[in-house]
């Protein structure tokens, strides 16, 4: 195991810390103001309070839907999916009022195009593999993990440079298949174990989750990157006012 690496005096103004495993991280007598911390966070104590129940809280005041999404009923389920579809909806038709803005980036982010680019992988990776069982190729447009071998394999065509209609072509339909699943699918399908293909295709760590699990998946990606591509474009917007 690699020791931890310690910093005594530094100056770490502007640093940027991205995909990084920060488990067990300790910050004692530093100064931290306008800071960003944007992750998968649980027990975050600051000052000796543990932070993290007040984030959540807060975080499912602004947004009803995640609670939706941690939801077992296949009700709230699907109204989530229904919610989540609508808002990017919204999002879309305001990429459309500025025509080319779906291909910008800011601080290193994926574009908008990218982000709904993913989405069609995450879909095609955790519902239809996960909670379907299939064995199909991905969307040859979508965007996976970084990672070999799984950057581009099982149908991805790293090369596809697709159009803002043909990607949300891809996403309506996609979107339109899991609401027919989720208005037939029970509370007993959800809990069992995923269908997941026996062989070596993303995602790897899936076996031995329930179907709901999964689904959680997709429907928590789904969130989240909208959240990301409003929070660019809010970013773009405002440079460009400027």
């Amino acid at each position: 195991m690699r020791s931890m690496t310690r910093y005594v005096d530094e100056d770490l103004h502007g640093a940027e810390f991205r995909e990084c495993d920060l488990t067990g991280a300790r910050l004692i007598g530093v100064v931290m103001q306008d800071a960003v911390i944007d992750g998968l966070i649980t027990n975050l104590v600051v000052n000796g309070v543990e932070v993290t129940e007040y984030v959540e809280a807060e975080l499912d005041r602004r947004h009803p839907v995640r609670v939706l999404i941690r939801s077992e009923d296949p009700a709230d389920l699907r109204g989530a999916s229904r919610q989540l579809h609508a808002g990017w909806a919204a999002t879309i038709e305001r990429i459309r009022r500025t025509p080319g803005i779906e291909r910008r980036s800011v601080n290193d982010e994926w574009s908008a195009v990218q982000t709904m680019r993913h989405l069609v992988f995450v879909h095609d990776s955790w519902f239809r593999r996960c909670c379907l069982g299939s064995t199909e190729l991905f969307t040859p447009m979508g965007i996976g993990p970084t990672v070999e071998p799984y950057r581009g394999a099982h149908g991805l065509d790293l090369s596809l440079d697709p159009s803002l209609d043909e990607i949300v072509s891809v996403r309506d339909a996609q979107a339109a298949e899991l609401e027919a699943w989720l208005d037939e699918v029970t509370a007993v399908q959800l809990a069992a174990r995923a269908p997941v293909p026996d062989d070596d295709v993303w995602p790897p760590y899936a076996r031995g989750r329930s179907v709901r699990q999964c689904l959680r998946t997709v429907l928590n990606e789904t969130f989240e990157h909208h959240g990301f591509c409003v929070r660019d474009l809010d970013l773009i917007e405002a440079q460009d006012a400027e």
